[in-house]
């Protein structure tokens, strides 16, 4: 049994912005506390005024030191910055290798910066499945901007996409990384391209072979278009943020202004509900072990097998 949680008290000392509380629910959010209704039912009147920014892009490109970055850009601005890190989960405890990101030391004594690193928990989406909980929790607490800077797992970076208002993609020359986006449909997802170690060569080819790709792919659209603009950075000498600062108000006014941002909203929201109630469907049928050896051994097609479990008629 668990220890009984004061959510209520949790909550509004997480709303006076006490860091420990902060932590503590992000911690209920990944322990899948039986607590968790209560404190998400405590949040939502709280929500929706976080600004969510993803960052992705293949390993190597710089996605840490951009992400510090843009939290010293935003809070140049005056804004409260939370940055959820989602890390490779270790194959032996689960947890997040990488920690809490000494790379993000820096801003260690800033009370205006919260920073948590979370594990993948071998999801392949390179978000963890609770991430969407943890971003709730950041949001009520009052954190103007929330960075998710995601693993960088290939293909299925796409999934940044349902967790943020406005997706930055970050590419490196000499990385292939225009082929890359391409193949991975990051083309499809990105809001704003950043081109980071832009001081290296191949940086005017890159950015120019993603404007051409840019033009290539978004000519069959209808309604009103974003077209993502690429912006040259040097993320660890803090050249060109100030542009990617801008580019994002650009686009966040962009979908204010054409109601994107409340559709991106409700799809996220929709997607929430329906991973938890897969999530409780699944924990309520159990294992399906039986199951799957009657379809093995061809007393049952995986359809009708599956139409038992839903059902929840199993029998031995």
């Amino acid at each position: 049994m668990g220890t009984a949680v004061d959510v209520a008290g949790l909550v509004d000392r997480a709303r006076d912005g006490e860091p420990r509380a902060v932590a503590r629910l992000i911690s209920l959010v990944e322990q899948a506390s039986s607590a968790l209704p209560e404190v998400a039912a405590a949040l939502a009147p709280h929500t929706g005024n976080a600004q969510v920014i993803g960052l992705t892009g293949a390993p190597g490109v710089g996605k840490s030191t951009s992400t510090n970055a843009l939290v010293r850009a935003f809070r140049a601005q005056g804004k409260r910055v939370a940055v959820i890190a989602v890390d490779p989960s270790s194959p032996f405890s689960g947890g997040a290798l990488l920690g809490d990101r000494v790379r993000m030391g820096d801003h260690a004594t800033d009370p205006g910066v919260f920073i948590r690193s979370m594990a993948t928990r071998g999801h392949l989406g390179g978000l963890s499945w609770a991430t969407p909980q943890a971003l709730r929790v950041l949001d009520a607490a009052g954190f103007d901007v929330v960075l998710v800077e995601t693993v960088g797992v290939g293909q299925s970076e796409v999934e940044i996409v349902a967790l943020a208002d406005t997706t930055i993609v970050l590419l490196a020359p000499g990385m292939g990384d225009g082929i890359q986006a391409a193949k991975a449909g990051i083309l499809e997802i990105a809001d704003v391209f950043v081109v980071n170690k832009a001081d290296r060569d191949g940086a005017d080819q890159t950015a120019r072979d993603l404007k051409y790709m840019i033009s290539l792919g978004r000519r069959d659209r209808e309604g009103p278009l974003w077209r993502p603009p690429v912006v040259k950075t040097v993320a660890a000498r803090m050249e060109g943020l100030d542009r990617v600062v801008e580019a994002i108000t650009e686009h966040q006014s962009w979908m204010a202004e054409h109601g994107e941002l409340r559709e991106r909203r409700l799809r996220r929201a929709g997607a929430e509900i329906e991973a938890i109630a897969v999530e409780r469907v699944r924990t309520r049928f159990g294992p399906v072990d039986q199951l799957a050896k009657r379809v093995v051994e061809g007393e049952l097609d995986p359809f009708a097998a599956a139409e038992v479990l839903i059902s929840g008629n199993l029998r031995p």
